[in-house]
């Protein structure tokens, strides 16, 4: 049977990277002085796992290069080397040099050689008396017979699914006859009726007697990449039957039918004892296959982000449609149509508890963010002659996957500028009283309708007089009386830079500002605090899903304007005491013994003059980047929920406008972006 390995091979790129992932966070919490066994396990099944996945679909090149790291590893697990620090540093650089190969084989490019990492494996593993494989055949050579080959009993029985994996057992079988001379018999005991019989399954298993003088590690490694889709039994001719090491290792009951296969009599575990004994025999399904396991469910499955994507814009238009029925029946009789609008009144609970669950879907942990930072200032403090710690928190905060692709780069160069000009050398920080070991903090939480993200560290701080001084020299209009929260925030600009010299980490003045661009464009912002001496903290604030919104709908002139409801603080209908007139034109709303700037959102937008007195108008007050603003509108339409349409992608960007949604009677409706409003720096023209 022909099975098209192609079609898995998205799994096995998704898998790799995963695995990738896994062990880099692994090789960062190894502690080279007291290294952990579950650790280094973690690490070696990764690389394992890769190497058979890549020599199953064909990448040669990454298997290749996979083994020898494997090999390294596998040394390290047994106890023969320590992980040193230099070990450490090569696997991770060989972590770098998996991903890239395994980059270029999912994009169809030409995988390139490992060249200088490869090499340097391969010193390191000479560098001890010799490579593993050396060892292995002399430490087996007083068992050969005279030939100077030695006699191996393997009995091999896939599970029924091994073959929809892409894993083909007769293959494995003739990987084995090229290591020496062997003689296999077919078991068809697990054979089920021809009316069962599933032509995409496998039903028979195999044994095997292999005369050959290759080493153990050698026929183990052709069982690697299906150790998880079959029950193996290896044995040298006069050893006791033991269940392969890949079989028990990490599957629930292991320990369990081991220890029951231990109890058996020799000839029961044998291998053919089954097919040997008698027909009335009752054996032990144990004795048959006594590493065999309870078969796992997988909890999870893995679905196309478009596919997603198409379910979350047919729940977008299902939720318009329900607002559009729930606006038609608005006006009809709640006594003569009372079940038609209970059914209405249903179907809008559903539908609200049908988006929440898709709209799950796509969100996922801010882990698949941080998880890389550990790797950064592991590297960037290295780089920098730096001693830096991590902490983390709040990592099982969700996001929109879309935001989480997009927020790895601003992240990424806050870090990394953090590091360089925040963190002072160990030297430094000494003579200021200060532990020589930095600490960056990174965390996440939930704040209403936004994730907030903060990374903080114990630096030096930002240095006022210096921003100033560069803000003057890109000709900026600043003063020596700007408060600080408007000083901070000159580092956002473009060219701007407090870099005493370039590096290939900063000083370019590029970065900041587009990191700033970035975080508005998903419809966030970014806010700067910063005491000299102890620190800065940039926390980033982002909607939790760019899709669908909470809204207050407000009606100015004859538009209707969606306000994010998360950004709504109150509102209210002013009184001639609370307005007052500042410098001419500029006019204030005192609220609770503050002023806020009001905002005209008719004047913003280019709509006629109403000529209402603005004693009978409407004010919302909205906040946003920690600043609050009152919006005049000509009336509250009420609460909804609304799905988001980007009106970039379909028109153009506009100021003010963060996207638009299609109301209930199928009008177009502006959804307003209150941080743009906030920014509005002439507000007295506009009020």
């Amino acid at each position: 049977m022909s099975i098209d390995l192609e079609r898995f091979h998205q799994t096995f790129f998704e898998e790799s990277f995963e695995g990738l992932q896994a062990m880099e966070a692994a090789l960062l919490g190894l502690d080279p002085g007291a290294p952990d066994a579950e650790t280094i396990n973690t690490i070696f099944r990764a690389a394992h796992s890769i190497k058979g996945g890549a020599g199953t679909f064909g990448f040669s090149a990454i298997a290749e290069f996979t083994h020898v790291l494997e090999t390294l590893l596998d040394e390290v697990r047994s106890g023969e080397r320590d992980p040193s620090q230099e070990l450490i540093d090569l696997v991770l650089r060989s972590v770098d040099v998996l991903r890239d190969m395994l980059e270029a084989a999912r994009d169809g490019q030409t995988v390139s050689s490992a060249g200088p990492v490869h090499d340097a494996l391969q010193a390191m593993l000479l560098g001890d008396s010799g490579p593993a494989e050396e060892a292995a055949p002399a430490a087996a050579e007083a068992s050969l017979p005279a030939d100077g080959r030695a006699c191996w009993h393997i009995d091999f029985r896939p599970k029924p699914d091994m073959m929809l994996y892409g894993n083909d057992p007769l293959r494995i079988l003739k990987e084995l006859g090229r290591l020496g001379e062997t003689r296999v018999r077919l078991l068809s005991d697990g054979l089920p009726g021809f009316a069962e019989l599933d032509p995409e399954k496998c039903h028979l298993a195999w044994q095997v007697e292999l005369s050959t003088d290759a080493a153990e590690h050698e026929i183990r490694d052709l069982f690697a990449w299906v150790e998880d889709d079959c029950d193996l039994i290896i044995r040298r001719q006069g050893q006791a039957a033991e269940p392969s090491p890949a079989v028990v290792a990490d599957e629930p009951g292991a320990a369990a039918a081991r220890d029951q296969a231990a109890a058996l009599p020799p000839q029961a575990a044998a291998p053919g004892a089954q097919a040997a004994a008698a027909p009335q025999a009752e054996t032990p399904k144990a004795a048959a296959s006594p590493a065999r396991s309870p078969a796992r469910e997988s909890s999870s499955v893995r679905v196309a982000v478009e596919k997603i994507d198409t379910l979350i814009n047919l729940v977008g238009e299902l939720v318009i449609t329900q607002s559009m029925l729930e606006q038609t029946a608005a006006g009809l009789d709640p006594v003569i149509n009372e079940k038609l609008l209970n059914g209405l009144a249903e179907l809008d609970r559903n539908t609200r508890h049908l988006q929440e669950a898709v709209m799950s879907t796509r969100m996922l942990p801010v882990d698949f963010v941080f998880s890389r930072f550990p790797r950064v200032v592991r590297d960037t403090a290295t780089r920098l002659g730096k001693k830096v710690n991590l902490e983390m928190s709040g990592e099982g905060a969700e996001l929109d996957k879309s935001l989480i692709e997009k927020i790895t780069d601003p992240l990424n160069h806050i870090v990394r500028n953090a590091i360089d000009h925040g963190i002072e050398s160990a030297a430094d920080r000494k003579a200021s009283g200060k532990p020589q070991t930095a600490t960056i903090r990174l965390s996440a939480w939930h704040q209403g309708g936004y994730i907030a993200i903060q990374v903080s560290d114990d630096g030096r701080g930002l240095n006022r007089e210096k921003i100033l001084h560069k803000a003057r020299e890109a000709g900026m209009n600043v003063s020596d009386a700007m408060p600080d929260a408007e000083v901070w925030p000159l580092i956002f600009a473009p060219g701007l830079s407090t870099a005493a010299e370039v590096t290939d980490i900063s000083g370019r003045g590029v970065g900041m500002d587009v990191v700033r661009k970035n975080i508005q464009s998903l419809g966030g912002n970014v806010d700067i605090e910063s005491v000299a001496g102890e620190g800065t903290k940039v926390t980033i604030r982002l909607p939790l899903t760019l899709a669908i919104l909470d809204g207050m709908s407000v009606r100015v002139d004859e538009e209707i304007y969606i306000l994010p409801l998360s950004s709504v603080i109150e509102s209210l209908q002013p009184g001639s005491r609370e307005l007052k007139s500042m410098a001419g034109e500029t006019c204030v709303l005192r609220v609770r013994g503050e002023f806020l700037p009001l905002l005209s959102v008719r004047r913003f937008f280019g709509l006629p003059d109403s000529g209402v007195p603005l004693e009978e108008s409407i004010i919302v007050i909205v906040e946003a980047e920690g600043r609050q603003v009152a919006l005049i509108v000509d009336e509250l339409v009420g609460q909804q929920q609304v799905v988001i349409k980007s009106l970039e992608q379909n028109y153009k960007r506009v100021a003010g406008v963060s996207g638009a949604t299609i109301l209930g009677d199928g009008r177009v409706a502006l959804i307003v972006d209150v941080g743009d409003l906030v920014r509005t720096r002439n507000l007295a023209s506009a009020a």
